[in-house]
């Protein structure tokens, strides 16, 4: 067949094929017509795009401050083209009907995405240097690969008088994070102390006397930063003094309520936001005032009601100078180890693996679905500050290597089991920030080391996350 007659055959396919689409349009009209009458023509050919959003509409609550803005959606400008041929336009149509997507699906918003995530602790720049902030951004996005961050909320520093709000740090931290699409988990501690209880130990931390005072910090956040705020941890450690210095002595039904409260409150701004309740000290101490032991103390917060009110159980292990899968009653002796807590002394609080699988099972056997969020986890090391911070001893049993290998078994363990859906590493960027001072608790685990030299465990993360999202097939 010549080119000319194959060109004249497709032209001919094209004609009939749109006298066949016109005849079956108009008879559907007419159908239409008939049943319903005719249609109600608008003088203006306006083109509606919709538009899907992740985010659900939040209610509407007054507070003394503006909100951040959000970012607009600008548009595209329509460039005119040259008009197609009847043939040519209705083969075109042709094959676009055939190419046409399913129905778009929108983004999962977080409280959907259940899959285990990874994200690290990362502090603001202290001078609100916004060139310094970016810096970080980039740090966790572009070289650890990460899509989430933990940012901690020291209510008593945001607002310490009631109604008198100090909101640079988050005016700085979260607004990047958006622009870097990092989700954030806050986590909110510490009440001010005019919230307190009358008489109360004002040199430990501690809830406030009224927890609607927290609960109004709180939703001020949500309604401040729309959008911004993935995830929150209500409250921490609460099973020790120091973070729970309370009139009422160290409640877990108590804690419960605040929980309750918070929870509520979150849930009628914004269902997708993810409600994590306070993750526990594991602590060998269990005397009901200074302290409950880990376990004890999470079976008063399931008596009391706790998986009624979160979506994910939170939990602390900051490992010692033990590997993530040692078990606590099997612990092989270490006989250069200066620290010999885990070695002398057995009790399951020194390991990470006896007390994630603990909580787990505890969780399921009351009947739960939560998993857990690991909202601290990591191995400190002095190998390259020359000192350490009091107490801290068992940091000079761990190398850097082991810091870097032990954190990659933890991260490939919490996968393994299943158990868990967000896991933080604690910490990103203490080290520089406190100038590497070796009385500072938090530098010996900061995985940027003395003099901007990145720790072993450093590019390991960023390995790891690439491998495991190779792996789910992203």
């Amino acid at each position: 067949m010549s080119a000319k007659s194959m060109r004249k055959q497709v032209r001919t396919f094209a004609l009939v094929w749109a006298g066949i689409t016109a005849l079956m349009g108009a008879c559907t009209f007419a159908a239409i017509y008939m049943a319903y009458g005719a249609f109600t023509t608008s003088t203006t050919n306006t083109l509606a795009i919709p538009r899907v959003t992740n985010t659900p509409v939040r209610a509407a609550v007054a507070i003394t401050s503006t909100a951040i803005p959000t970012q607009q959606v600008v548009q595209p400008t329509l460039t005119p083209t040259l008009e197609p041929t009847v043939e040519e336009a209705t083969a075109e149509a042709v094959i676009a009907q055939a190419a046409l997507p399913a129905e778009p699906t929108a983004t999962l918003i977080p409280i959907d995405e259940r899959f285990f995530q990874v994200g690290i602790q990362v502090q603001t720049s202290p001078d609100l240097n916004a060139d310094n902030q970016k810096t970080w951004m980039r740090e966790v996005t572009e070289k650890l690969h990460l899509g989430w961050m933990k940012q901690q909320v020291r209510w008593q520093e945001v607002e310490p008088q009631k109604g008198q709000f100090d909101w640079s740090r988050l005016d700085l931290a979260l607004p990047l994070a958006a622009e870097s699409n990092v989700k954030v988990l806050i986590s909110v501690v510490t009440a001010p102390e005019w919230a307190r209880d009358p008489g109360v130990d004002l040199t430990q931390h501690g809830p406030p006397a009224n927890y609607q005072d927290y609960v109004n910090f709180v939703t001020a956040i949500l309604n401040r930063y729309p959008g911004m705020v993935h995830a929150i941890e209500v409250w921490n450690e609460q099973n020790i003094d120091r973070e729970w210095t309370s009139t009422k002595g160290l409640s877990a039904a108590n804690y419960v309520d605040l929980l309750r409260q918070t929870y509520t409150a979150v849930k009628d701004i914004d269902p997708g936001i993810i409600v994590v309740s306070g993750a526990l000290s594991p602590t060998g101490l269990s005397d009901g005032v200074r302290a409950w032991d880990d376990f004890e103390y999470l079976d008063q917060l399931i008596s009391a009601g706790l998986l009624n009110y979160s979506d994910c159980v939170g939990a602390h292990h900051n490992g010692y100078n033990i590997g993530p899968s040692v078990p606590w009653d099997n612990v092989p002796n270490d006989p250069t180890a200066t620290f010999r807590g885990p070695f002398d002394n057995p009790h399951h609080s020194w390991s990470l693996s006896s007390t994630l699988q603990t909580y787990a099972t505890k969780i399921q056997v009351a009947g739960g679905d939560q998993k857990l969020c690991v909202t601290e986890f990591g191995w400190a090391s002095t190998e390259d500050l020359g000192g350490y911070p009091a107490g801290f001893e068992f940091a000079n049993d761990n190398s850097l290597q082991e810091q870097r290998d032990w954190t990659i078994e933890a991260l490939n363990n919490m996968e393994e089991w299943d158990t868990i859906w967000l896991a933080f590493i604690w910490n990103l960027n203490y080290g520089p920030q406190a100038g590497w001072a070796t009385d500072n608790d938090n530098v010996p685990y900061s995985i940027i080391g003395k003099d901007w030299n990145f720790r072993p465990v450093y590019d390991a993360i960023g390995q790891w996350q690439l491998d495991y999202e190779a792996r789910r097939g992203q």
